[in-house]
């Protein structure tokens, strides 16, 4: 089955924050050209969700209505509505823990 992608805007905003602060933390190894990569690669993974990217059972609490997929680093959390594959958010391996 051939899928459209919907990103919303909380999932590109985690991806892209996530990697401004690892920049802010590590300002003298980690420079521009750095985040743009590795926010654009974590942004591309998202095409593969049902393809190669298998859906998973979440693993978190906040995540309990939708799918999840995981690809190097980073955990999608999305539904799919016909044709249609909808990334509500994304988050990274460190963060993936339940907000008390």
């Amino acid at each position: 089955m051939q899928y459209k992608y919907e990103v919303k805007y909380e999932a590109s905003y985690h991806i892209w924050s996530f990697y401004r602060n690892v920049a802010r933390k590590y300002r003298h190894t980690f420079v521009t050209e750095d985040i743009v990569a590795n926010a654009r690669r974590a942004i591309r993974a998202m095409n593969q969700i049902e393809k190669t990217l298998l859906r998973r059972k979440p693993t978190i609490r906040r995540w309990q209505n939708y799918h999840m997929a995981h690809s190097g680093h980073w955990y999608y959390a999305y539904t799919i509505d016909g044709d249609t594959i909808t990334i509500h958010d994304a988050c990274h391996e460190r963060d993936m823990h339940e907000d008390d």
